[in-house]
């Protein structure tokens, strides 16, 4: 549940960096400038560092301390949780890497210092969780964390651009009430907790792979992953002694997609709120598969 404190770090990188979007601020410089980069290392690690004492004092405070410990949650929530750390390095990654560029940094320093900002922080919290009684240190999270990473960076090496985009959707579901919780209370909480109204998206830009196509370079194909029935992390709940029957199954998608990022424009603020935007599925009629071999057609899927 952690994770969502990250995507909130990562909600208030994106809100301060929209802040800036006022007349050609926002372009890229083409050399180093200096004032640009210190305003970006000292902008992130105050934000990092802030956000990692709240998790401390606010979440970590009502637990006990322990000596370092790990611990295997690799079966629970039906990996969600995992894609959710995915998600988050990715595009914490994919924020540091476009700030050291719009500072005018080297492209080599850009990957390095840069799209590594998700693996580090998310690591950092990793290490908090292994000094919690209650936690442990996750090499499943850890994996996950480093996979967001390298979605971005094997991209960044392998074709100069991200043809593939990682992306988020959500939804109210009728379970977050049976278990408010864990599962959140309110949309906002819900968004972040409830697993079952998840979905995270593999979202490809066609054009990027046929570049002499007249595909629109704005349109993706998408590939989704959810889940329903989720009211613990593991199949077996067990409420005031009762046995809480469960119906958990996977979901697949497959849809279309918007990247945003593609949308010519000469205005830099719309660019900066495009790429903002951009970590959000566009709504599109979208096909359903799940474990029973069953197939259905959503007219409209966020």
């Amino acid at each position: 549940m952690k994770v969502k404190y990250c995507l909130l770090y990562l909600f208030f990188l994106n809100v301060s960096l929209a802040a800036f979007a006022q007349n050609n601020f926002l372009k890229p410089s083409d050399t180093l400038n200096t004032k640009r980069r210190n305003t970006v290392v000292i902008s992130q690690s105050t934000v990092g560092g802030l956000t990692l004492l709240g998790l401390n004092q606010l979440w970590y405070a009502d637990f006990e301390r322990s000596k370092f410990q790990t611990i295997n949650d690799n079966s629970e929530w039906f990996q969600m949780d995992k894609l959710g750390h995915v998600f988050s390095s990715y595009q914490l990654g994919k924020l540091g890497a476009q700030t050291l560029r719009w500072s005018g940094v080297k492209k080599k320093d850009q990957l390095l210092y840069g799209a590594t900002l998700g693996f580090s922080f998310l690591t950092a919290v990793e290490v908090l969780d292994g000094f919690s009684s209650e936690w442990g240190f996750s090499w499943g999270d850890f994996i996950a964390n480093s996979t967001g990473s390298v979605l971005f960076i094997g991209q960044e090496l392998l074709w100069e651009e991200q043809r593939i985009v990682m992306k988020y959707s959500f939804q109210r579901t009728k379970f977050s009430p049976q278990r408010p919780d864990k599962l959140g209370n309110g949309i906002l909480e819900e968004a972040l907790k409830d697993y079952n109204g998840q979905t995270y998206w593999l979202s490809v830009n066609v054009h990027s792979f046929f570049k002499n196509s007249k595909v629109p370079k704005w349109l993706n194909v998408a590939f989704g992953y959810g889940a329903d029935g989720l009211l613990s992390g593991n199949e077996v709940l067990i409420v005031n002694n009762t046995l809480i029957k469960q119906n958990r199954r996977r979901q697949f998608y497959l849809s279309l997609d918007v990247n945003l990022a593609k949308i010519k424009t000469n205005s830099n603020t719309l660019k900066t709120v495009f790429s903002i935007f951009n970590v959000i599925k566009v709504p599109f009629p979208t096909l359903e598969f799940t474990q029973k071999s069953n197939v259905k057609l959503h007219a409209i899927y966020f």
